[in-house]
């Protein structure tokens, strides 16, 4: 990820820039449009993507370091007036041990979706109620369950334990914790001793009392009066996160050091869970990087400039990703996006989606099928890491599919499979052609997606599907799978979310 400051504002880069973000298979595509600078069709190297579900990953390795030493000294010490640079390794899920069913592709992909739909109701409900149901600080909003939106991922474990980890360490000395990342959450928590009820994960629980620098919240403090949802016990600031599927985490509310390779960030809230229940297989806890005042970002603050970015390692791709906070996590020339503040949902990343495009031919959806109100409502867009598949209205989707079909009646087809009703038969081809599929955004830049981020394998043989489906309501939801492989930057301070320039 290019790390050097912007020299141009993004008020000025919107009115110049269009995003190409296209794989390299992507040279071999037809001639460009030159009105809006990008190919009407592009290359799927089919073989490539069918060869990435047979991929074997190694074991987990509780050693295994995924975070970057970018310090000068080789050791940071956060204050409140520092000014950090932090920079993560991300994991996708398919990269930790499974188990015997990890090779079953089409096993692993079905159980992934079907938790996608719940995460998405879930997400709908919380969203369609302004955050009325939130009684943890963002998480409760997202169904957040690591089991939600992963697959068995974990050796041993009967469950999956999330979609994109980072590993951390927690406490003085730190011990190193795997995390779940959740760009709509708005906590950080991990599990703690003494457990009056855990469920397994793959490091050794998280002990307070074996830290120096763990301190309980007390009932009083500000820190405590920024939760939605708290309590006291004992004199102490207790926290509650319930999620729609009865998991739950709950404990205490305390500051504690956080370790990112060398650099100690010091007095982050974090709750420590004495109970939790539920689908939270294998990770200790999760990383909330929601707008929110209690997330990690919100709680770096100034220390970071308000920025982080992020790159979600591609399915099958034999590297990590990234998670980088900092101002020189902007990159000079990305696309910038206004972001749209929702009053009623603070902690969510809400864009400015305007329309879609197939072969280079926008859909005709009106505008403002995609556009909030200042009130909340049950419109706008989303940016969510947790989702996996992109949702969007009916009446958007519907146009926005028939639209592909149209330009893809070469190719055969196949039954749909779960969720996706447009798949395709592409067993025996090397590639195929296909039209480029594109969002629109309201302050004029447009994001061409690769074609591996649209047409997906479901099963290890060659069927495909287009990887988007219908909103249960009129939100949209930006997904991971749409979001692989593009370098993402939120410049939260300015309002503003970047694409690319560079694939990732």
């Amino acid at each position: 990820m290019a790390t050097s400051k912007p020299l141009i504002s993004p008020a000025v880069l919107l009115q110049h820039i269009a995003v190409l973000i296209l794989p390299a298979v992507a040279a071999a595509a037809e001639s460009p449009n030159p009105a809006t600078s990008y190919p009407h069709f592009q290359h799927l190297n089919v073989k490539e993507e069918v060869d990435g579900t047979k991929t074997h990953p190694s074991k987990l390795n509780q050693n295994l370091e995924l975070s970057y030493n970018d310090s000068d000294d080789g050791h940071q010490k956060a204050g409140k007036e520092s000014r950090l640079r932090l920079k993560l390794k991300l994991i996708h899920r398919d990269k930790l041990s499974t188990g015997s069913n990890f090779s079953d592709h089409s096993r692993r992909f079905s159980l992934r979706i079907s938790r996608d739909v719940k995460r998405v109701a879930a997400l709908v409900r919380s969203l369609s109620s302004g955050g009325a149901s939130n009684p943890g600080g963002g998480v409760g909003l997202n169904n957040y369950e690591a089991e939600a939106f992963g697959s068995e991922v974990i050796s041993g474990m009967d469950q999956g334990s999330g979609e994109f980890f980072v590993r951390i360490g927690v406490g003085s000395p730190p011990r190193s914790q795997y995390m779940v990342i959740d760009s709509g959450s708005d906590i950080v928590w991990v599990q703690c001793q003494p457990c009056n009820q855990c469920y397994r994960q793959s490091d050794p629980i998280f002990n307070p009392s074996e830290s120096s620098s763990f301190v309980g919240v007390s009932c009083s403090s500000y820190v405590c009066h920024r939760l939605d949802n708290s309590g006291c016990h004992s004199g102490r600031c207790g926290y509650e996160v319930q999620y729609s599927d009865g998991s739950y985490t709950k404990g205490t509310f305390a500051l504690e050091t956080l370790t990112i390779g060398t650099t100690e960030v010091r007095d982050v809230a974090i709750g420590c869970g004495h109970e939790n229940r539920g689908m939270f297989v294998g990770a200790a806890g999760l990383l909330g990087l929601g707008g929110g005042s209690t997330s990690f970002v919100g709680q770096l603050g100034g220390q970071t400039g308000g920025a982080f970015g992020y790159c979600l390692v591609s399915r099958g791709a034999d590297t990590t990703g990234s998670l980088v906070f900092g101002r020189e996590a902007i990159p000079v020339g990305a696309a910038w996006v206004p972001l749209v503040r929702n009053p009623r949902a603070p902690n969510f990343y809400y864009i400015g989606l305007s329309g879609l495009g197939v072969g280079g031919i926008r859909v005709p959806v009106p505008e403002y099928i995609f556009q909030s109100t200042d009130t909340g409502g049950d419109r706008g867009a989303v940016m969510d890491t947790g989702t996996a598949v992109t949702r969007l209205p009916t009446v958007a989707y519907e146009a926005f599919r028939d639209a592909f079909v149209a330009q893809t009646a070469s190719l055969p087809r196949a039954p749909g499979v779960s969720i996706f009703d447009t798949c395709y038969n592409l067993a025996g081809f090397v590639s195929v052609r296909v039209p480029t599929v594109s969002f629109y955004f309201s302050e004029g830049p447009i994001l061409t997606l690769p074609a591996r981020n649209f047409l997906v394998p479901v099963d290890e043989i060659g069927m495909f599907c287009f990887a988007f489906a219908p909103s249960p309501s009129g939100f949209s939801i930006v997904g991971n799978i749409q979001q692989e492989g593009i370098q993402i930057s939120i410049d939260g301070a300015n309002g503003f979310i970047g694409f690319g320039p560079n694939i990732c």
